[in-house]
């Protein structure tokens, strides 16, 4: 069996592992490169098999860095089935079509303003050929085993994260190999604990937080200083947030603050399309998260919920004080960047970071102190305040992922560390090493194992 690490090795974008056994090839995640320009390239190259000849698509969750390069895939020939769970293909459609619609908006803006360093910008893909991915998904229920092949069984189990996100476990060629995903917190706002693995012959496992801890601080308390300091000041606070997830997690606990009389009557807004038909993907699947009926329709009353591009410009104008949700979260594209050309050099503005930022992303480099930052070709000045509440990623922190392993009935062959950047992922390397003496190896990208 081959084992090839096609993206998400050395990065936590791209993620796209592929098996190769027994005639049969599968692809786990069919991910997005996003942040540094050398990984947003690769994003145009082919892959090194081609599409038409690869049999399923497994997804662990509907995040676009997990399955945002699926419209290529499509595109170039794949027409196998991609196997996901009920709330992950619903998140995943939007994910697409939302890529789809950005990326076409920005080649038209590209062309219409001259920026773009080609004689014509094209969007890698377009709102048809996202469409075109949808009549490939095959729903997989949790916890349950699938044949999706003659002699290859998988079992999705619920890995937190976000809705529908699950680890996969496949048995094949006698062997089991557990796929993470992204790996939850044990103590998440809205999500259930991760399930952990009972037995495992090789692990691929992300390592998105594999240096750190996430602090022990009260991420509402956090959320309530910035909000009221800035507010009092008259400024705006601008929260860039992953539409899936991440977005009703801040808007669960704003909402609670609000209802505890610990923030001002001010305009809350949330200003991403998608974020807010998760909202509906959350009330179709109540026993996916922690979240009640009634808590979900009461939150969403207190917040304004923006679609139109319209409405966003008329909120940038207007000048009171108020709090915007606003995707994307890594600032890579979407409408917190209308928000930034226009409040991003005023000192009275807080910009707060409440999740991964990937190398080479706006968020990445704000929060690294940038002076000035370039959006749809022009720069503009950092005046505002950039904070981070770190107590309020998705992603589980390393001694989470210790911790993820702890339920092992054996000694897997091996541990390899994917979806994190190489430090992170080595310090994790050396975090389980010392904790349970499993061996552990951080493959590069574009390598190949043999099992």
């Amino acid at each position: 069996m081959k084992i090839k690490f096609i993206g998400g090795a050395g990065t936590v974008t791209g993620s796209k592992t592929l098996i190769e056994t027994n005639g049969i090839r599968i692809l786990v995640d069919c991910g997005l490169f996003q942040g540094l320009k050398a990984l947003r390239d690769l994003n145009w190259h082919p892959l090194p098999v081609l599409p038409s000849t690869i049999d399923y698509v497994l997804l662990t969750h509907g995040h676009l860095d997990h399955c945002g390069w699926l419209p290529r895939l499509v595109a170039q020939g794949f027409t196998g089935k991609i196997y996901c769970t009920s709330p992950t293909k619903d998140v995943a459609k939007l994910v697409l079509l939302d890529s789809a619609k950005i990326q076409e908006e920005e080649a038209n803006k590209a062309n219409k303003e001259h920026y773009s360093k080609h004689e014509k910008a094209e969007p890698l893909y377009t709102l048809q050929q996202a469409e075109a991915v949808l009549p490939f998904f095959k729903i997989v229920p949790p916890d349950i085993s699938t044949n999706i092949a003659s002699d290859i069984i998988a079992t999705y189990t619920s890995a937190g994260h976000i809705i529908g996100a699950c680890t996969i476990t496949l048995i094949l060629e006698g062997k089991t190999l557990v796929f993470s995903g992204d790996i939850g917190r044990d103590d998440d706002v809205l999500m259930f604990p991760p399930t952990k693995p009972l037995l495992a012959d090789y692990i691929f496992l992300e390592s998105t937080y594999g240096n750190r801890l996430h602090p022990d601080l009260d991420a509402k308390k956090e959320l309530e200083n910035y909000i009221n300091t800035t507010i009092e000041h008259k400024g705006t606070v601008i929260i860039p947030g992953f539409a899936v997830e991440r977005a009703q997690s801040i808007m669960y606990l704003i909402w609670q603050l609000k209802t505890e009389g610990r923030i001002p009557n001010v305009p809350y807004i949330l200003d991403t399309p998608m974020g807010a038909s998760v909202l509906d993907i959350f009330l179709q699947n109540m026993q996916w998260h922690k979240l009640s009926a009634n808590d979900c329709h009461e939150m969403c009353k207190m917040f304004k919920i923006v679609s139109e591009y319209e409405q966003t410009m008329r909120i940038i104008e207007d000048p009171q004080p108020k709090v915007i949700i606003a995707a994307s979260g890594m600032a890579t594209g979407g409408r917190i960047l209308s928000y930034f050309e226009h409040y991003i050099g005023l000192e009275k503005t807080t910009v707060i970071m409440v999740g991964y930022q990937a190398e080479g992303t706006r968020g990445r480099r704000l929060l690294e102190g940038a002076d000035e930052i370039k959006i749809y070709g022009n720069y503009y000045n950092v005046e505002a305040k950039i904070v981070q509440i770190e107590g309020l990623s998705a992603h589980g922190d390393q001694q989470d992922l210790v911790n993820w392993l702890s339920a092992l009935k054996n000694v897997p062959k091996c541990i390899y560390l994917v979806h994190g950047e190489n430090l992170p992922a080595d310090e994790l390397r050396i975090k389980i090493q010392d904790r349970y003496g499993f061996n552990c190896n951080v493959p590069l990208i574009g390598s190949e194992i043999e099992i």
